[in-house]
């Protein structure tokens, strides 16, 4: 059995990669991403160590992700980095590719909502929606997490967004509640589904255990670490107002190069307000029966990410 990992570069990906090398044989591993040569190189050797492959795996390119499929069984895909109609191509240039490969199981990182109607609106769900449908048509064997808004970028960025504005935490999240998802507990669940873990052809809810508002974050934050953040709850044109003046992009085809973060203001406005509109606070139990860990609270993580206001990070790239 050989298995998967693509996007082993990134936040998500990575973290599956490691889960895997304690689960497997090393020897049975296959991990891919865009340019393989930028892993840093105390990382990719110490895979070539254990016997894991590393191979190029862009999704602009359909004929090159077939020849690095090739030979694996197993594969866990994480969601491209751009959104609207480049992505929808890209993810089904992934699908195909696999398929010609003879991959047997692809595991799919979605958004939660992605088949429901209700969630229509929000900015990166068409995009899973498609891809979502394209994925039951194409004759593979898959599994679908559907994750929730990750808890690390609110204890990650939006404190240091608030840093960076005077000690505000602008939102237009409001009151509302979130069951958020670390990364840590979801590249758990992507590990479990990629080693067989899932019932055949269903899809997953990827949620936390706990309800709690973005109000709620922002006055934990200010407890733990001495500083006095105001929560400031904003309509959606103050928001974009807000993002603008600070370099963030309205959407990923323009330039990021003075963005202190990666995300497109389309993007974390509608997330924000999808969050006030209570399409966010969804509970499920499905991390704990895939993984038999209960998902992390945001109180256990945030010690974590105290380094943010410690040493007072001002860019996305300083994000461990």
């Amino acid at each position: 059995m050989k298995y998967i990992v693509t996007g082993v570069d990134g936040k998500l990906g990575g973290r599956v990669a490691e889960i895997m090398i304690g689960n497997v044989y090393p020897g049975e591993l296959i991990f891919t991403c865009p340019f393989p040569e930028r892993i840093p190189v105390v990382i990719s050797s110490r895979w070539a160590r254990l016997g894991i492959e590393l191979r190029p795996a862009n999704y602009e390119d359909p004929e090159q992700m077939r020849q690095s499929f090739t030979g694996g069984s197993r594969l866990f895909m994480v969601s491209g980095v751009l959104i609207g109609e480049k992505r929808i191509r890209q993810h089904k240039n992934v699908i195909s590719a696999a398929v010609e490969a003879g991959i047997e199981h692809l595991t799919y990182t979605s958004f939660l909502g992605a088949t429901d109607p209700a969630y229509a609106h929000v900015y990166v769900t068409p995009d899973h929606t498609a891809t979502e449908l394209y994925l039951r048509d194409c004759g593979l064997d898959f599994n679908v997490m559907r994750n929730n808004l990750y808890l690390e970028n609110y204890l990650t960025t939006s404190v240091m967004l608030a840093l960076l504005s005077g000690n505000k935490w602008y939102t237009t999240a409001g009151e509302g509640k979130a069951t958020y998802i670390a990364k840590d507990d979801s590249a758990l669940v992507g590990a479990a589904l990629l080693l067989g873990a899932g019932e055949k052809n269903r899809a997953y809810n990827i949620t936390g255990i706990e309800s709690v508002s973005q109000r709620d974050l922002c006055q934990l934050v200010s407890d733990v670490s001495g500083i006095n953040i105001e929560y400031c709850p904003v309509e959606k044109d103050a928001f974009f107002d807000y993002l603008d003046s600070i370099n963030i992009p309205r959407d990923t085809e323009q330039d990021f190069s003075k963005s202190p973060v990666p995300w497109c203001g389309n993007d974390m406005v509608t997330n924000e307000a999808s969050i006030a509109e209570g399409l966010m606070d969804v509970r499920s139990d499905d991390v704990f029966s895939l993984t038999g860990k209960q998902p992390f609270t945001p109180r256990e993580l945030l010690h974590k990410y105290s380094y943010i206001w410690e040493k007072r990070i001002t860019h996305w790239k300083d994000i461990l």
